[in-house]
């Protein structure tokens, strides 16, 4: 077996390349791309053609010597034909990622969710391992989950189980980036964070998170931070209706699904321990007594790594 694999988390602001050894975990080297400007097929596969030539070139490591590319997508993927069948936050549908990438390179491409990816990294060498039945949930462009029963990843009949960014949580609410409305990513996720702060000052609302948003910058989840640490009256408003959607959510997952385990990761997690800590919280008081008696939180243990030590070992299909 070959040692080393390339892993990339395609997600909504960024594409992350690694270069990853598969008998350890361990990140050698990577490369980042950012997407949030630039989206859309041609651009998303010239990104990513570009991130692993980086990598080649940075590591000097031989073709010869990858067993595989693992890619993670944030959207709908059919994994046997390796197409990004639907992504609304990369503007990308249909789109044949495996050939055009294993064209180019002559290597075998294996696709999958990028919260799977993230979730099979988390169960192999971070907070999840030794656990054979929790839920990983990712907060970020969107919110993206994955279920785990027995050591494996529950796809479901069409390969789509795990979407709880798209759970129903108000009839009649906002649009959600997928074409329906009231969907729980569009109130609990990063961006719905950012566009309730950006509505906001647009209605000449004051918030210290102005300071950090000079010369054009977008808000990022280390503004946030910043901005609570500080006592921000707007934005932990704004952050606290994000806990509030997000909790109920997790309580529906613990309630239906019982795990023992919910691991939560992505960008807004990692950075503010304000929304972790409240979220969970939260959870335990909305879900039934019993099983949130036994749940156990864990932050995803991998950071950023998480979706590109995962996507290196999408090759083994038993996962």
């Amino acid at each position: 077996m070959k040692k080393y694999a390339i892993g990339i988390d395609l997600g909504g602001t960024k594409i992350l390349t690694a270069l990853v050894n598969r008998e350890t975990g361990e990140v050698l080297a990577s490369v980042k791309k950012k997407t949030k400007k630039e989206k859309g097929p041609d651009n998303i596969i010239r990104k990513m053609t570009e991130g692993i030539e980086e990598l080649f070139e940075e590591t000097k490591v031989k073709k010869d010597e990858i067993s595989s590319i693992g890619i993670g997508a944030a959207g709908q993927i059919d994994r046997e034909n390796g197409i990004l069948t639907g992504a609304p936050n990369l503007d990308c549908y249909n789109l044949n990622i495996r050939d055009l990438i294993s064209d180019h390179f002559d290597l075998p491409v294996y696709l999958g969710n990028d919260v799977e990816i993230a979730t099979i990294g988390e169960m192999k060498f971070g907070a999840a391992k030794g656990c054979d039945d929790f839920v990983c949930i990712f907060v970020g462009t969107g919110v993206g989950s994955a279920i785990v029963k027995n050591g494996e990843i529950i796809r479901g009949a069409t390969g789509t189980a795990g979407e709880i960014g798209h759970i129903i949580v108000d009839l009649n609410g906002r649009p959600c980036a997928c074409g329906a409305h009231g969907c729980l990513e569009a109130y609990a996720s990063r961006s719905a964070i950012e566009k309730r702060i950006e509505g906001a000052l647009k209605k000449g609302r004051h918030s210290v998170i102005q300071e950090y948003l000079q010369d054009g910058k977008l808000i990022t989840s280390g503004m946030i931070r910043k901005s609570i640490e500080r006592d921000d009256e707007l934005v932990k408003s704004c952050v606290d209706e994000a806990s509030e959607y997000l909790s109920g959510g997790i309580a529906s997952i613990i309630n239906f699904v019982n795990p023992k385990l919910i691991v939560l990761g992505g960008g807004l997690i990692e950075a503010v321990d304000y929304f972790y800590q409240t979220t969970i919280k939260k959870a335990r008081t909305k879900s039934l007594p019993v099983p949130a008696g036994k749940i156990e939180f864990k932050k995803a243990a991998l950071g950023d790594f998480s979706g590109v030590v995962g996507a290196a070992f999408l090759e083994d299909r038993n996962l």
